[in-house]
């Protein structure tokens, strides 16, 4: 495989085996066509960007596209200085060429740029052991959570039963929960399987049990949403076991997973990292079932608005199919300026710059923690999250031996009461499918200076020990 500006993937921490010559058992088109939604199997492609491939054929001339003429654009040059990974402190200065610079002011392929989505597929050998030819695609989108939206709507029709562990990633519940309103009108509503989580990731036990007791009369999930790397809201990092045993499960209970992964390059864990889905699915009797999300939002730019789908190449398709009628494609200047910046790096920068972010998050999450001790020892209770930039504890608004027969609920405590106080952060309840009352909440440490933090964990100490004087005064 030939990698754009970047090592080869023998340099790389997951390496290939170059001994393996067993052919993968890649499932075929057909597979996924009966899994497809009915309103992803009724869209059309667009007449003109289905042939805009065609412009690059040699010696063509196109009268195809309506493109606006790149000597109107007022953007002449562009130039910025870029962090350099390899060498800490130095900037480097950067210039989009011409060319860049007009492929960047003008539209583009539906899939992305041929140039980023080549340098995806190099990091995605380079990252996870998976080379070309092995049944998967790469597909851009204006972030991770426009391909999330689109993969749903690709598989899932309304009353259709989906697996999502929790708690979960509060921004893709209305995604799920609004697709049989947007897309067919419908009294069904989607059906929600809640899949626990615990310190050790997704709870693979407990899916076992709720797929060998799914009711014969009920067709079961096609999906499995799950955030395997620093869990949002947890910060949890499934184990690999946890992992082999979902992906068994996929397989004798065909269903799909998919892998939202946006903390995969924040991992900061004292273990070894484990692999991911979409590498371990690789030695699977079976590959194609893992259909997986990454994000430059976290490593590169929030602002950038770029993220890339890997997985099977009719899924993909659907999904771009979807793009076509609604954003035309990802941006082209985002995706100029981003690749720019890749391929200047490598792989071997991108690892180097990636392992100084997560280390600079790590150390974030080790000032919040040591606020934690201070302020809320007794008072909540937590695991320190391997990977991310969120913290997910239980406040312990009953005293100890206080017999309540009814979780402690932190929603009001903490929307409401913290708030008036000055401490805004989330209610655990928000990342439940079912809105179910919890103590849990979430907190972000991404930001905040130590004086900062220190100061808010102070105030929330203080909403905590006056929600326990309240309860106990209630309870006589």
């Amino acid at each position: 495989m030939t990698h754009l500006n970047g090592p080869s993937a023998r340099d790389g921490t997951h390496k290939s085996d170059p001994f393996s010559k067993v052919p993968l058992n890649v499932l075929p088109p057909e597979f996924y066509a009966a899994r497809l939604s009915k309103a992803a199997r009724s869209r059309r492609e667009d007449g003109i960007r289905a042939l805009l491939p065609l412009e690059s054929r040699p010696g063509l001339i196109s009268l195809l596209a309506g493109k606006p003429n790149a000597e109107t654009f007022p953007i002449t040059s562009l130039q910025f200085t870029m962090r350099d990974p390899t060498r800490p402190g130095g900037d480097v200065k950067m210039e989009l060429t011409e060319e860049e610079l007009n492929r960047g002011m003008q539209y583009g392929p539906t899939s992305g740029f041929h140039d980023l989505r080549e340098w995806m597929f190099g990091l995605q050998e380079y990252l996870h052991a998976r080379g070309k030819g092995e049944g998967w695609g790469v597909s851009v989108g204006a972030g991770s959570q426009d391909l999330l939206f689109k993969a749903a709507t690709a598989l899932l029709d309304p009353g259709d039963a989906m697996f999502v562990e929790t708690p979960v990633y509060a921004g893709v519940l209305p995604i799920f929960h609004a697709l049989e309103c947007d897309m067919i009108e419908s009294a069904d509503k989607l059906t929600f399987a809640e899949v626990h989580t615990d310190a050790q990731g997704i709870c693979s036990h407990s899916l076992r049990t709720m797929l060998e007791s799914w009711p014969a009369s009920k067709p079961k999930p096609k999906v499995l949403y799950t955030i395997p790397y620093g869990s949002n809201p947890t910060g949890v990092t499934a184990t690999v076991e946890r992992r082999k045993e979902v992906l068994a499960l996929s397989r004798e209970h065909d269903f799909l997973i998919l892998e939202d992964d946006p903390y995969y390059n924040l991992y900061y864990g004292a273990a070894s990292r484990p692999p991911s889905y979409f590498s371990l699915e690789k030695s699977e009797p079976e590959v194609g079932r893992v259909l997986r999300f990454d994000s430059l939002s976290k490593i590169l730019s929030s602002g950038i608005r770029i993220g890339f789908a890997t997985g099977p190449e009719p899924i993909l398709k659907a999904m771009e199919v979807h793009s076509m009628m609604v954003n035309l494609q990802p941006s082209s200047f985002s995706q100029v300026l981003a690749h720019k910046v890749l391929s200047s790096w490598g792989y071997a920068g991108f690892s180097a710059h990636t392992a100084r972010v997560a280390e600079f998050y790590r150390a974030k999450r080790d000032v919040f923690e040591a606020a934690m001790q201070r302020h809320l020892a007794g008072l909540a209770e937590w695991c320190t999250p391997e990977a991310g930039m969120f913290f997910w504890f239980k406040l312990l608004l009953s005293e100890p031996g206080a017999g309540q027969d009814v979780e402690d609920d932190s929603e009001d405590l903490i929307r409401t009461i913290a708030l008036k106080r000055g401490v805004l952060a989330l209610p655990g309840t928000t990342f439940y499918p079912s809105g179910r009352r919890t103590a849990y909440v979430r907190a972000s440490f991404s930001l905040l200076p130590a004086e900062e933090v220190d100061e808010a964990l102070r105030r929330l100490r203080r909403v905590v020990l006056d929600a326990r004087k309240a309860l106990a005064k209630g309870s006589k």
